[in-house]
């Protein structure tokens, strides 16, 4: 039986007096990729957001493999296990690649390190000692996925990792996470290219106006294809 590695069952949300979140249920299994998709506005950064405790929710649960984490501080909630890969990438462009890794290591028996993150992107291994805002846009990218696998994360958040990126970058990318997965990694991701998420997730959650509108494997999706297009916009 599949193990429930995150969970939100019946999770409000709200940005002061703005209603966004609106009894949001979906389930991430174990080892699995759940592409979380909608249109510009339809609540997905709000969802990661409840989910790292960047915002509380007013109602319901966040349960990382079963335990409740809707309450806790942003820093607690990293320590459970929880790794994020923010919007924009948001890398510490005064600090070196290497400071910037060094910063989100969390130790773990045969997990993530230094040597393994290089491994998986040569490039940032050639630019150790560059600081990070001299790095190019796609470059960036990788040290954002670096630093999040860094510190060991039972379950990995990406929000839109394939944003402002060139094609060829677009596609390194998408092997990573696909890498990743085969690896045994928990995925919740945010992505905005359709075909990109749809080859990489097993499961879709679809949110329109903070509300879930389908929830499903991508099968279903794609077998639901006319009402999937009503939903996004297009399929």
């Amino acid at each position: 039986m599949a193990t429930e590695a995150l969970c939100l069952e019946g999770v409000d949300a709200l940005y002061g007096e703005s209603h966004v979140l609106h009894s949001i249920n979906f389930s991430l299994q174990e080892g699995r990729v759940l592409a979380l998709l909608g249109r510009n506005g339809a609540g997905k950064t709000t969802c990661m957001s409840a989910i790292v405790g960047f915002v509380r929710p007013r109602k319901g649960e966040v349960r990382l493999f079963g335990e409740n984490i809707a309450r806790l501080a942003p820093e607690a909630i990293s320590r459970k296990g929880v790794g994020f890969v923010p919007q924009g990438r948001r890398v510490f462009p005064s600090l070196t690649v290497t400071e910037n890794l060094l910063v989100a290591f969390r130790a773990a028996r045969a997990g993530w390190n230094m040597t393994k993150v290089f491994e998986l992107f040569p490039r940032l291994k050639e630019r150790a000692n560059q600081h990070a805002g001299s790095l190019s846009g796609g470059e960036q990218q990788m040290l954002a996925i670096g630093r999040a696998l860094m510190g060991n994360p039972r379950v990995l958040l990406m929000d839109e990792p394939s944003e402002g990126l060139a094609p060829l970058v677009v596609a390194e990318v998408g092997a990573t996470i696909a890498r990743l997965k085969g690896e045994g990694q928990s995925i919740l991701l945010v992505e905005q290219n359709m075909k990109l998420a749809l080859q990489l997730a097993d499961d879709v959650a679809i949110l329109n106006t903070g509300r879930v509108a389908f929830a499903g494997s991508v099968a279903e999706a794609r077998a639901n294809e006319a009402a999937i297009a009503q939903q996004l916009g297009v399929f």
